[in-house]
């Protein structure tokens, strides 16, 4: 099945997110401390290079064209700095807490695998993924690394596929929230 830039928008509408129309469109800009030994939380490429890699991971095979959905999801979901004023308390937290988790699995992926996470194959990415424990951890914002990372990037991703049309219909969903889908789907019987 493949995921289309168009299933980003769907996803962002259904997460509710203003200026879905921009989905896609913005470009990524480097922030100014990346590539500075001491940068404080990741640049928009590293959260993307990371998101990628970990949605190649914890998406389902049958899945196709992973980059360019994550990538227009997440130009929709991450704070542009030039705009950082125009966005919510919650947009720039949510900004926050998901740069912060990328930043922990890229220290840790470093200090246990020698690299970020996007330049692990996917056999190391699903292990580093285990060994920090975002396979069994609750999810929480406000949790320990673990719980971090699996409320920031594995749900974060996961949400994100499933609110997709192209995402719903892999788990029987035909109209995920966001996705009205056509009057003839209500108006046939279940299959």
């Amino acid at each position: 099945m493949e995921l289309t830039r168009r299933d980003a928008a769907a996803a962002l509408a259904a997460f509710g997110v203003g200026g879905v129309g921009a989905a896609g469109v913005r470009e990524w800009r480097q922030s100014s401390a990346e590539g500075s030994e001491d940068a404080p939380v990741a640049s928009d490429t590293a959260v993307r290079d990371a998101l990628v890699a970990v949605a190649e991971v914890v998406y389902p095979s049958e899945v196709e064209g992973v980059p360019s959905f994550v990538e227009s999801f997440l130009s929709g979901r991450l704070v542009d700095p030039d705009d950082a004023a125009g966005a919510s308390e919650f947009e720039r937290a949510h900004d926050a807490g998901l740069r912060e988790a990328v930043t922990t699995l890229n220290d840790l992926a470093a200090s246990w695998y020698d690299a970020p996470v996007a330049d692990l194959p996917p056999s190391d990415r699903d292990g580093l993924l285990r060994e920090v424990g975002a396979d069994t951890a609750e999810a929480s914002p406000d949790g320990t690394d673990a719980e971090r990372v699996r409320y920031y990037v594995v749900n974060e991703l996961l949400l994100a596929l499933y609110a997709s049309p192209t995402g719903g219909e892999l788990v029987g969903i035909e109209n995920p929230q966001g996705h009205p889908g056509g009057t003839d789907t209500y108006q046939r019987g279940p299959t």
